[in-house]
């Protein structure tokens, strides 16, 4: 009985630790957080329009996805590069397809490289921002739509936007619902 209360008592002190463990692992890895997305998204639509577009500069942004073995999903961009300047807003589609004959969900997690410019690059929309499902056998399109900050330093020409497209749990899905 004690090790089932222990458990209990454990599991609980762990989910109000989630959120400060979540936060450290953005910071360490260069992910962007929740809250760093929605204050870049806030910015990002204001500062990229009051700062302008750089004309005398181009940055080659990169697209790559990974999927984990265990998500039966293909996932790629449309576009694996493309050339931009600082400040201009930019949609590229990803297309995913499940493989299955059934409903499946999944969730792709961003990180960009350089992570020196995961501060700079301002996703406005994004099939990352919440759960995908797709029936079996389906075919979608995701949209991602960016800009690039103007402040990117000088010394930063290419980054690379990389998705690692995971499998959500029925367990999972349900948590999240409630």
């Amino acid at each position: 009985m004690m090790l089932l209360a222990g458990l209990a008592v454990g599991m609980f002190g762990f989910g109000f630790a989630m959120v400060p463990l979540y936060g450290l692992l953005c910071q360490v890895t260069g992910i962007q957080s929740v809250e760093q997305r929605s204050a870049l998204g806030e910015q990002g639509a204001t500062s990229a329009g009051s700062a302008g577009v750089v004309q005398d500069r181009w940055v080659t942004v990169k697209f790559d996805a990974t999927v984990h073995p265990e998500l039966p999903w293909k996932i790629e961009p449309m576009v694996r590069k493309l050339r931009v300047r600082p400040g201009e807003m930019h949609l590229v589609q990803f297309i995913a397809e499940n493989g299955s004959g059934q409903e499946i969900t999944g969730q792709a997690i961003p990180s960009v490289a350089p992570w020196q410019a995961t501060g700079y690059f301002s996703k406005m929309e994004c099939f990352c921002f919440s759960q995908q499902t797709l029936a079996g056998n389906e075919r979608k399109e995701m949209p991602l739509r960016f800009s690039v900050s103007p402040d990117l330093p000088a010394d930063i020409g290419s980054l690379t936007l990389s998705y690692s497209v995971l499998r959500v749990s029925d367990s999972d899905s349900i948590a999240a619902a409630k």
